[in-house]
């Protein structure tokens, strides 16, 4: 089934146009999504099964519990049930949705990003294709539990920033989120907020479990992830992170992600 935005329930507390996804006694559904021509923020809300966001292309913005996560192409986030979360899609975005039962799978029980298999990532898109309420009802019910056998599988690919409703944490964070290509070291941000460098920093490893470094250089990969996904050159990306060159940049995504930008896009 190819939703566009708009007729896809958000869940239990969405004001989208609710789909059925329901019909049969499948231990998952699978739904298409298709972002293009919009730029849209679906609000926090929440499901009853256990979800999975799949990226097809472009990418997708997770927030959810004390963290956000980036979904580009080969990944997807996993939200378990009754967590509530906010899905925000770059404009070119074509998604794919995995509702799960709940016990239906040994999941994780709390979100991440998971490495999807090529042969998972079609099983998915197979599901999305089923019909509601088939005559084929008893093979697709059987595609779903060898889809959710494989998934468990899947391992966990660490596109995850954490965040911190800490004040001085926060203020500091969403500035950088909101000005990447700002670098002013440690000891100036500590200022900013009225602290010393040792409790600025000590603080900063108490409520997000990063040193400020590693900190930024995670908001820089996932920013990276999401505006390459979205259609965005290289040379623009290393533009608005501050990089002094996009040789500088990409150095910085191989360490991360064992590869250059242009071919983990192309995987």
């Amino acid at each position: 089934m190819i939703v566009r935005l708009g007729q896809l329930a958000g869940g239990d507390t969405s004001c989208h146009t609710a789909v059925v996804l329901g019909g049969s006694d499948r231990a998952a559904t699978a739904v298409h999504l298709d972002f293009a021509g919009y730029e849209a923020e679906m609000p926090h809300h929440h499901h009853r099964q256990g979800q999975l966001i799949l990226a097809l292309h472009g990418a997708v913005t997770c927030t959810a519990a004390d963290g956000l996560w980036i979904v580009p192409p080969t990944c997807a986030v996993w939200i378990p049930g009754g967590v509530p979360h906010s899905n925000r899609p770059t404009p070119n975005a074509r998604l794919a949705y995995l509702f799960v039962e709940p016990g239906a799978a040994d999941m994780p029980q709390n979100c991440c990003t998971l490495s999807i298999s090529p042969m998972v990532r079609e099983m998915i898109l197979r599901l999305a294709d089923a019909p509601t309420a088939s005559a084929l009802d008893d093979h697709f019910g059987r595609l779903a539990r060898v889809l959710l056998d494989e998934l468990t599988l899947m391992p966990e690919s660490g596109l995850r920033l954490p965040t911190s409703a800490h004040p001085k944490i926060a203020l500091v964070t969403g500035l950088l989120a909101a000005t990447p290509g700002d670098w002013r070291p440690l000891g100036e941000w500590a200022k900013h907020v009225a602290m010393s460098e040792r409790s600025f920093k000590r603080l900063m490893v108490q409520e997000t479990g990063l040193s400020f470094g590693r900190w930024r250089r995670q908001l820089h990969l996932l920013i990276a992830l999401r505006e390459l996904a979205s259609g965005a050159s290289v040379q623009h990306v290393s533009g608005i992170l501050g990089y002094e060159s996009p040789t500088a940049f990409i150095v910085m995504f191989k360490k991360a992600m064992g590869t250059t930008p242009a071919r983990y896009l192309a995987k």
